[in-house]
């Protein structure tokens, strides 16, 4: 079948990389890609926010199923209408992407279906004085969030008052998260352990991919300011084989039937990120798709088929045995611009890929383009490097993981040297 993934990351290249691999996959188109991902496939040069185009596209050049990577497309109803022009999909409903694009909308799904998340109070720009009144009246730290859609980066945690009432002013008066911090949402503090579970979801059956961690701060241990993401490792020895069971139970079912009830049953990915607590797991966060980069340690250590999975995901029948774990490991480490999440400066000409052995190693490109024959970089996460072992093995996986990176080089290269140092602890 003719195959168009949607986006231009590590996740989407990731997404392409493991579905080449089908027998079912004859043509694989990326839109738009990067530099990475036109070894594996082509990159048909549209925005993914051009709805109408992409349809056009997909239409004309006889696309049969289209897998949606990034979260905005699918929050802008992009999923229907590629559907209702009769092509298949892998991604939610634009209403069923509510339970990422608004906070809100997921606080009241978690706490109308009983599944266990931290408390909170949700406040509008109208409401400053109301919110930092608040604030100035229960313990710290808590956590501030912003209501829409922020690139992972909307999340503020305030240690004291005083940060958090700066925080409500960088919000409402400074519009740091432009319209997406319309509203907040305030959270109390939750204390644990996260890790990040992907369910895959027919609206009604699902199975689980095995648990992966997530390094959201720019700088070692866990400080600086939040981003996309910079690094990542699977499996999380924390979701143990009892502790995913109760995930499964206490979160991941009543969340799908829930929204089920809500009329806005979830097709696609279901993205759990969860904090293990003293009383259990709580949920962070969801998502709408997959996590990225937690994809790129995932994806790589699952065995079978992952294009009948999804394709069977999104006609509406899950097949469940399509694809496994098999029990390997991987740990990823993400290359990004000094200066990312904020200025940054990109043009410079990535080099000692060619040395890296890809038996042990995957590159998957995120900020990369062609200028020539040069790669260079063209964003602030400008690729994902993913070591895998044949056996769950993080401690060997982190070393072989840093040993690659010695190898890669760019101007301004930055990365964190403590990914997946969780792991053993």
């Amino acid at each position: 079948m003719k195959v168009a993934i949607i986006g231009n990351g590590g996740r989407e290249h990731c997404i392409g990389y493991r579905i080449k691999s089908s027998p079912d996959c004859d043509r694989l188109y990326f839109i738009k890609g990067n530099g990475g991902t036109k070894s594996i496939g082509e990159n048909i040069d549209i925005d993914e926010g051009k709805s109408d185009e992409v349809v056009k596209f997909c239409l004309e050049n006889e696309v049969e199923f289209v897998i949606i990577g990034p979260e905005k497309p699918l929050v802008e109803g992009l999923a229907d209408l590629l559907r209702n022009a009769g092509i298949t999909v892998f991604g939610p409903s634009g209403n069923a992407a509510r339970i990422e694009s608004e906070k809100s909308y997921a606080k009241m799904i978690m706490k109308k279906y009983g599944v266990p998340t931290a408390n909170y109070r949700e406040f509008t720009r109208s409401g400053k004085s109301e919110a930092i009144d608040y604030l100035r009246a229960i313990p710290h730290p808590i956590v501030i969030k912003a209501d829409g859609l922020a690139a992972g980066k909307g999340v503020i945690i305030c240690k004291r008052f005083e940060e958090s009432e700066s925080a409500i002013k960088e919000i409402f008066e400074d519009n740091i998260f432009g319209k997406s911090g319309d509203r907040i949402v305030v959270e109390e503090f939750l204390e644990g352990e996260e890790a990040t579970i992907f369910a895959i979801t027919d609206g009604e059956r699902y199975i689980t991919l095995p648990a992966a961690q997530d390094h959201k701060r720019i700088g070692d241990g866990d400080t600086g300011k939040n981003t996309g993401g910079m690094g990542a490792y699977a499996p999380a020895p924390i979701i143990t084989a009892n502790l995913l069971e109760e995930i499964k139970s206490r979160i991941i079912e009543p969340t799908l039937d829930g929204l089920r009830k809500e009329k806005n049953s979830f097709s696609g990915c279901l993205y759990c990120g969860l904090m293990i607590t003293k009383e259990g797991p709580k949920v962070i966060e969801y998502n709408c798709r997959f996590g990225d980069p937690e994809t790129q340690v995932v994806l790589p250590i699952i065995e079978g088929d992952l294009l009948k999975l999804l394709y069977s995901c999104a006609t509406g029948k899950i097949d469940e045995n399509t694809v496994w774990y098999g029990g390997k490991s991987a740990v990823c480490v993400v290359a990004a611009s000094k200066g990312y999440p904020e200025n940054f400066e990109r043009g410079f000409e990535i080099s000692g890929l060619e040395k890296l052995n890809t038996d042990q190693y995957y590159v998957f490109h995120s900020g990369t383009i062609f200028e020539g024959d040069k790669l260079i970089t063209n964003g602030g996460r400008v690729l994902g490097l993913t070591a895998l072992l044949k056996e769950n093995n993080i401690a060997k996986g982190i070393k072989l993981a840093y040993k690659g990176m010695g190898e890669i080089s760019f101007k301004n290269i930055y990365y964190r040297n403590d990914i997946a140092q969780k792991a053993l602890k």
